[in-house]
């Protein structure tokens, strides 16, 4: 986003905004409730919405804000696969359902398909193919601890 076209907008709108602020810290201060965040989000949507954004641009910025953060903790938690894999531990339950543990990552799996399910830090980040590093990680789980069968 530009930001001249961010002064330009308080510029001209100071005194909406000033209003705003004040409504926003007495809305905090006074209301105890759930309610107060419905007003607070209620406020500073009406605030972006009068500043001349378009509700598809907000949703483009949330959606790529989103992506993003998505990405960056999928990174992290490869960079974590990696340092983990000598601390992980494989589990099978028989019928070729897996389960792999590390400090911070837990992945479900089945002998013979192409993804796994991956919770990294107790957040589930959905399915993930398996590319060379699940692989890696899922080989060195097997060698640190003995296959179990049971359940």
């Amino acid at each position: 986003m530009d930001m001249q076209v961010w002064f330009d907008f308080l510029k001209q709108n100071w005194l909406v905004i000033l209003i705003a602020l004040v409504v926003l810290f007495v809305v905090i201060n006074v209301v105890k409730t759930m309610a107060k965040w419905a007003l607070v989000i209620l406020i500073v949507v009406g605030l972006i919405v009068y500043s001349g954004k378009s509700l598809d641009q907000i949703s483009s910025v949330v959606k790529t804000v989103k992506d993003e953060t998505v990405d960056t903790v999928k990174t992290e938690a490869m960079k974590v696969m990696i340092k983990e894999a000598k601390d992980a531990k494989y589990t099978s339950s028989g019928d070729g359902n897996y389960t792999i543990t590390s400090p911070n990552l837990e992945m479900k799996g089945q002998a013979g398909k192409e993804k796994v399910d991956v919770t990294f830090r107790g957040v589930p980040l959905g399915q993930w193919k398996i590319n060379d590093t699940v692989h890696s990680f899922i080989a060195e789980s097997k060698n640190n601890s003995s296959v179990t069968s049971g359940k």
